[in-house]
C-alpha cells in the first residue's frame, strides 16, 4: 500500500508513525493487546494518518509532533472500526476476519473504548488545548453519524441529503479532524487552516462516494470485503437512492424492496438495476466534484513535495478500485 506515490514525501515519517502505535498498543491485560495488534495489523491504506504527516509537513512544521497526533487520529479510526463491525455483524475486512468474528462482541467493543481512551491520553501529552477542542466534538459528530445511518437501515424512503449528513459526519469528519488539527499543530495561518479543514471534509465525501459505488462494481478480492455488503445491510447509500429516484418504475420498486428486505439474495439484478439507471456515473461524478474542490483548496498552500502529495491522493480516492 505504502507504495503509492503519495505515500514516499513521508516515508520515514509513516515508519515512526507504525512503530508509535505499536508501542501504545501495550497494555497489563493480554487480549487487549491481542486485539489491538490484530486490528492494527491489517494495515489498510492509513490515509488519515497519512494526511496529518503531509498536511503539517505542508505548513512547515519540521518537528515529531505529527507522529503523535497521527497515531491520535489512527486509533481514534480503529475503535470505530471495531464498533461499526459489532454494529453492522460484519464477518471480512481488509480481507481478513473481523475482530468481533474471532473473539466476540464483547471484547471488540471494550478494545474500541480501550483504543479511544489511549488517543486521548496522547492528545494530553500534545497539550494544546485547541487539536483537544476539535477532536472531541469530532468524536461526538462521528458518534451521531453512526447512529443517523442506523436509523436509517432499511429505510427506503432515505433521501440524498440525509445521506450526505450521514457520509459528512462517519467519514469525512475524522478527514476533516486530520487535516484541521495538523494546520493547528503546524500553527498555520487562519486561511491555510480552514483551506485545509475543508480539504478535509471533502476528500471524505469523495472517498466515501467511491467506497459506495464500488459496493456494486468493486472487486470484491482488491477491496477485501464482500460485494454488495451495504444492500446486505439494509443501507441507502447513494446508488440506490438515486436508482429509486431516477430509475424506471421497475427499477425504483426491485431497489426499493431490496433495501427493505435486506440480505444480497437480489445483487445482481440490483447491479442491473444500479448500472443501467445512471446511478454508478452520478455517484462517480459527484466524487470527482468534491476532489476537484479538495485539489483547489491546496492552492493556498506553498508549493511542496507534500502539498503535490495531497493533489495525488485526492485523485487516487475518485480514481481508485479498491
Amino acid at each position: 500500500m505504502t507504495t503509492l506515490p503519495f505515500y514516499t514525501a513521508v516515508t520515514d515519517d509513516f515508519e515512526a508513525v507504525n512503530q508509535l502505535i505499536m508501542r501504545q498498543l501495550h497494555s497489563r491485560v493480554p487480549l487487549v493487546e491481542k486485539i489491538g495488534s490484530y486490528i492494527i495489523s491489517a494495515g489498510g491504506k492509513r490515509l488519515r494518518p497519512l494526511v496529518v504527516l503531509l498536511g503539517a509537513r505542508a505548513c512547515g512544521l519540521t518537528d515529531e509532533r505529527p507522529h503523535t497526533l497521527a497515531a491520535i487520529i489512527e486509533f481514534m479510526h480503529t475503535s470505530t472500526l471495531l464498533h461499526d463491525d459489532v454494529v453492522d455483524t460484519s464477518d471480512l475486512r481488509r480481507g481478513r476476519s473481523t475482530a468481533n468474528a474471532l473473539w466476540g462482541n464483547a471484547a471488540s467493543v471494550l478494545v474500541g473504548d480501550f483504543l479511544y481512551s489511549r488517543s486521548f491520553e496522547l492528545m494530553v501529552e500534545l497539550n494544546d488545548m485547541r487539536i483537544m477542542r476539535v477532536l472531541a466534538g469530532a468524536t461526538n459528530v462521528i458518534a451521531e453519524g453512526e447512529v443517523l445511518q442506523l436509523s436509517k437501515i432499511r429505510d427506503a424512503s432515505t433521501d440524498e441529503a440525509t445521506y450526505m449528513e450521514v457520509i459528512r459526519s462517519k467519514t469525512a469528519m475524522l478527514f476533516e479532524a486530520s487535516t484541521h488539527t495538523a494546520a493547528l499543530l503546524a500553527d498555520a495561518p487562519a486561511e491555510q487552516t480552514e483551506a485545509l479543514r475543508r480539504y478535509g471534509d471533502a476528500l471524505g465525501i469523495a472517498f466515501q462516494l467511491i467506497d459506495d459505488l464500488l459496493d456494486y462494481n468493486g472487486d470484491a478480492e482488491a477491496m477485501g470485503k464482500n460485494v454488495g455488503d451495504d444492500l446486505a445491510e439494509g443501507k441507502p447509500t447513494l446508488p440506490l437512492i438515486y436508482t429509486m429516484r431516477e430509475g424506471t418504475p421497475e427499477q425504483a420498486s426491485l431497489v426499493r424492496k431490496a433495501i427493505q428486505k435486506g440480505g444480497t439474495d437480489d445483487i445482481a439484478v440490483i447491479r442491473e438495476a444500479v448500472e443501467n439507471s445512471g446511478a454508478l456515473e452520478y455517484t462517480a461524478n459527484l466524487a470527482r466534484q468534491h476532489a476537484d474542490e479538495a485539489i483547489s483548496l491546496l492552492q493556498t498552500l506553498p508549493p511542496s513535495v507534500y502539498r503535490d502529495a495531497l493533489e495525488q491522493l485526492a485523485r487516487f480516492a475518485v480514481d481508485r478500485q479498491f
